[in-house]
């Protein structure tokens, strides 16, 4: 416990205490991980300790199962690539939609933890939906809440919206993300991201470590956003009790791996 010489007279008479301080030595017995939050680094790999937590891979960096296109039966058999432990929307003109188009999971989610990597490439845009549920039966992107993934200095879309709201990891077009630059990496290397929904429909999304943003569906304030969005004619819009996760296509290549789910109950 330090503390510091007094440098100058103005200063003299402040105090520093403490209390409560205990240190135990013996009888020292290692605890469970209780569902302790493991991060684990190595691409596409479950480790023990997050297979106890319920972790599950929804890519093993070797196929598509679990996943199938947007709208339809199966997975698209052009527009995305597997290879070298990477799933990739390959480029087809900056088109939102116009090639492979998106894909969903098989399975649909109401309260988890969706870890995710992702690389960028120069100028890109594409995003992770939730709560998908394709009754929409629109044209384009399938509609959900959007986890926005943006090369924000070199595509257009991060300078719409409003006040910064289709930057990188923002809630596209509803609630901008903290613009922390330590969470930010050039473009071409892997980011790790991650969306929280709570049971009590709290949400989070998560950039490199750090926290860039927290929402609560279905209070005054979500509604309040949806209606002055772009999203105000849809009918309960983000509010479905589960949905499925979706990858875009806006026709810029994009990768992923590591996808990783957690329910949470």
């Amino acid at each position: 416990m330090q503390v510091h010489s007094i440098g100058k007279k103005e200063d003299a008479g402040r105090s520093i205490s403490w209390r409560n301080i205990r240190i135990q030595t013996k009888n020292l017995k290692p605890k469970p991980l209780q569902g302790a939050f493991v991060v684990n680094t190595i691409p596409n790999n479950l480790s023990d300790a997050e297979k106890k937590n319920g972790v599950s891979l929804l890519f093993d960096g070797k196929n598509n199962h679990g996943w199938r296109g947007a709208y339809k039966d199966k997975f698209p058999e052009k527009g995305w690539e597997i290879k070298d432990g990477f799933l990739s929307v390959m480029p087809s003109g900056g088109g939102e939609s116009t090639n492979g188009g998106d894909i969903v999971t098989d399975k649909e989610y109401s309260a988890f933890i969706f870890q995710f990597d992702f690389k960028l490439t120069e100028g890109a845009n594409s995003g992770i939906k939730y709560f998908v549920t394709e009754k929409e039966q629109n044209t384009g992107s399938a509609i959900g809440l959007e986890y926005q993934i943006l090369d924000d200095a070199k595509h257009p879309d991060a300078k719409l919206g409003a006040i910064g709201n289709r930057t990188l990891a923002s809630l596209y077009d509803l609630i901008p993300s903290l613009r922390e630059p330590r969470a930010r990496r050039p473009i071409g290397e892997w980011n790790r991201g991650m969306i929280v929904v709570h049971p009590d429909n709290r949400i989070e999304h998560w950039l490199n470590g750090w926290k860039v943003l927290e929402f609560q569906r279905g209070t005054p304030y979500y509604y309040a956003l949806v209606a002055r969005s772009k999203y105000a004619n849809w009918e309960n819009f983000g509010m479905a009790p589960k949905g499925h996760i979706l990858l875009q296509d806006h026709g810029d290549k994009v990768s992923f791996r590591s996808l990783k789910i957690q329910e949470l109950k």
